[in-house]
């Protein structure tokens, strides 16, 4: 089996490019980080690299090795933190993911418990859209993560918990246009610019009905915080889950367009999803928990 140090020093490369800045990276001289890649070559019977006079470029052996050695490396840190969690958890490391909704909000609530309670756990939280999400569950990326599980469901390798769910709203600034209009329409919706992130195709199509729009979104943006500075700053709209633009519109930061009674915005399919048949880390185990807690909150 191949030295993991060799793969680790052979990362760097691939990952810089260049040998001078890899080995400063990996506090080696530069012939020793070259001596521990060719080792490796060696080993495998392949070159991984063509090496240039400024840069060094992987060959189709070397982008195969490189997609291997992450996960290995990857592995052998999640074996080594999930060990050192056993002992105390407050040694451990969360690798934690969130859908821009619940990270406006929900994630944020049950983090700061978490983290009040072992201040020393390391956490690593990646905003995404679901499907990116389930990338980086499936390769170990992230322990867990929570988003809008409409598309997910029915994927064997997936377990997923369905949370509380909220109704859809179109929100906008305080004195839009729109708000000013006694009867809201889908032809008068589709005069402003709409603004949202990714969207599943059940949600996309309730609000090609309710908007009245072809062409949806004139601003996609996974960044939800971006997305309300736009809207309280222009005649921009967008919509979202009731809970995640509740304290904006209390506070009169944002409003909330009226839509016609027969017209609806699709509710909220948040889940917490995880490994099929895989256990959870203490530190997963401990933010699942505060996230439960909150949800109901």
């Amino acid at each position: 089996m191949n030295d993991l140090r060799q793969l680790r020093h052979f990362v760097a490369v691939a990952e810089y490019g260049h040998f001078a800045r890899a080995a400063e990276a990996v506090n080696l001289s530069q012939p020793a980080l070259s001596r521990s890649v060719q080792a490796l070559e060696a080993s495998l019977g392949c070159r991984l690299l063509d090496r240039g006079p400024r840069n060094a470029v992987l060959t189709a052996h070397g982008q195969l090795v490189l997609e291997h050695a992450r996960r290995l490396l990857e592995a052998n840190r999640s074996l080594h933190n999930a060990v050192s969690q056993l002992a105390n958890l407050e040694a451990g490391e969360l690798r934690l993911g969130a859908g821009p909704y619940p990270a406006a909000r929900l994630i944020p609530r049950a983090l700061g418990q978490l983290v009040t309670q072992y201040p020393k756990i390391r956490v690593q939280l990646t905003i995404e859209d679901w499907r990116s999400l389930r990338e980086r569950l499936l390769n170990e990326s992230v322990e867990l993560f929570v988003a809008d599980c409409r598309e997910l469901h029915g994927d064997p390798q997936l377990n997923i918990e369905p949370l509380q769910v909220h109704d859809g709203v179109f929100f906008c600034r305080p004195g839009h246009p729109l708000l000013r209009q006694k009867k809201l329409t889908p032809q008068a919706l589709g005069e402003y610019p709409l603004a949202g992130t990714m969207l599943p195709l059940e949600v996309a199509s309730a609000l090609r009905e309710a908007s009245g729009r072809e062409q949806l979104l004139g601003i996609e943006c996974d960044n939800f915080m971006v997305l309300k500075a736009l809207v309280a700053s222009s005649d921009v709209i967008s919509m979202a889950p009731w809970d995640v633009v509740a304290d904006d519109v209390r506070e009169g930061r944002l409003d909330v367009l009226p839509l016609p009674s027969k017209q609806t915005v699709q509710q909220s399919a948040y889940g917490v999803v995880t490994r099929q048949g895989h256990s959870l880390s203490p530190a997963a185990q401990a933010m699942l928990e505060q996230i439960r807690r909150e949800d109901l909150s």
